[in-house]
């Protein structure tokens, strides 16, 4: 049985006046989901549980049909294997955003440690934009190797750390720890997300627990190594917003994961273009299909992901689609451009797939979000996601739409999520209601 599972990062939310009281799933115009609202299951479950982060990492590890309890360790390390790097069992990942930090108060030093130790007053250092403008990745080069020479000139005792360039932004700093040493960071290591912080004072949200003064030290230098640098300098003479400082977070060492297919009893392949999410899908055993055009953002391309996704079913048996454009817009607060990314999701992924399905023979598809992105706080958050299961020994449910309104009205709940992988895979029928 061939089975496509397709994730629209962040599209759950709550309803919007600017969409007349909708959610952007109530409001996008979706035939194809809708289609497989009304011959298949339409529920709720929840993948991100109350002790974890609510991000992706944990979430779509969920989605995967992996316990984030058990297996959950940190971002970064995700995004390591992404990139075929083995952490040892001394080493530790850490996420490294390239940022835009602004300084609302123009006389003061744009150090976020300065800001971090105020105890009154104006707290003036505000996160302006986390991907510090989509950064290239040839840019984010040029300056991580910045970094890193500051790295060795203002901590000069400082041993086995090192800035590794990904993609854009995303970015990591990488420690490596000798056997025996004591360690340098610690489970307890807590630091935010910079896209939860968007528009709001960074001066209470550095890495706070064992470790966290160096990452601090590290984050404040960065203004430093960067102010002047020639990228920036081209970016502001261009009208972009330069990248100010590096943020820290993400933190953790490599997670232990079963194999998928010893897991489930089938391989997987995923499509998209999100290192974290080919980091799970290294650590699961996937292949990882790269699709030119696909961006991560909301000008990917949406229709060469549906094109490779109906390829790539010839060859396995379980397809996984993940497209990051809506939470991408939930990031911005932009409501209609979620709603777009929604419908472009609809047009040019699920419903050509559904359509070639079609013609393959027994098949199952899971549409669902990883988690809530809400438009309001312009950040991921925990709760109730809406999923359709349809295809092969699915029985109606009586749905008429996919939303969020629908999913609570049918009274099918799967937790905890990462559960809802067994159940796509289990050959029994699924009944309509639990």
């Amino acid at each position: 049985m061939k089975t496509l599972v397709i994730i629209p990062d962040g599209a759950a939310d709550a309803p919007q006046d600017s969409l007349g009281g909708r959610t952007p799933f109530a409001a996008a115009r979706t035939p194809a989901l809708d289609a497989l609202a009304a011959r298949g299951a339409v529920g709720l479950t929840n993948h991100v549980p109350d002790s974890l982060p609510p991000g992706s990492e944990v979430a779509c590890m969920s989605l995967l049909g992996y316990d984030p309890l058990a297996c959950f360790t940190g971002r970064a390390p995700l995004e390591a294997a992404a990139q075929g790097i083995a952490l040892g069992p001394d080493d530790w990942a850490v996420r490294c955003n390239l940022v835009t930090i602004r300084d609302t108060d123009p006389g003061s030093a744009a150090d976020p440690g300065r800001a971090a130790d105020q105890e009154d007053g104006p707290r003036p250092l505000v996160m302006e934009d986390f991907t510090a403008g989509h950064v290239t990745s040839a840019e984010a080069r040029e300056l991580l190797a910045a970094a890193q020479a500051g790295l060795a000139a203002d901590f000069p005792g400082l041993v086995g750390w090192s800035f590794v360039p990904g993609v854009s932004y995303r970015n990591l700093l990488l420690f490596r720890g000798r056997p025996g040493e004591p360690a340098a960071l610690g489970a307890d290591l807590r630091a935010t997300p910079p896209h939860d912080l968007m528009d709001k004072p960074v001066a209470d949200s550095f890495p706070r627990g064992t470790g966290s003064r160096l990452l601090a030290d590290i984050m404040a230098a960065s203004a430093g190594w960067l102010a002047d640098h020639p990228v920036n300098r081209r970016r502001i003479a261009a009208g972009q917003r330069p990248a100010t400082h590096v943020w820290l977070w993400g933190v953790g060492r490599t997670p232990a994961m079963r194999p998928f297919r010893e897991a489930y009893g089938v391989g997987g392949a995923m499509i998209t273009a999100v290192d974290l999410l080919r980091g799970l899908a290294a650590l699961a055993g996937w292949e990882r299909i790269e699709v030119p055009g696909a961006t991560g953002y909301l000008d990917t391309d949406y229709a060469a992901k549906g094109r490779a996704a109906i390829a790539a079913l010839d060859t396995h048996d379980l397809v996984c689609v993940h497209v990051e454009a809506p939470d991408e817009a939930s990031h911005e607060g932009n409501a209609a451009a979620k709603v777009r990314a929604i419908e472009e999701i609809d047009r040019h992924i699920v419903g050509p797939v559904t359509a070639a399905l079609a013609t393959r023979g027994p098949h199952r598809i899971l549409v669902c979000p990883d988690h809530p992105t809400f438009l309001s706080t312009k950040t991921h958050s925990r709760g109730a996601v809406p999923f359709v299961i349809a295809g092969e020994g699915i029985a109606s449910g009586g749905a008429a739409t996919y939303d969020e309104a629908s999913a609570a009205a049918s009274g099918l709940v799967i937790e905890p999520g990462w559960r809802l992988m067994g159940r796509l895979l289990d050959p029994r029928p699924l009944p309509a209601r639990r």
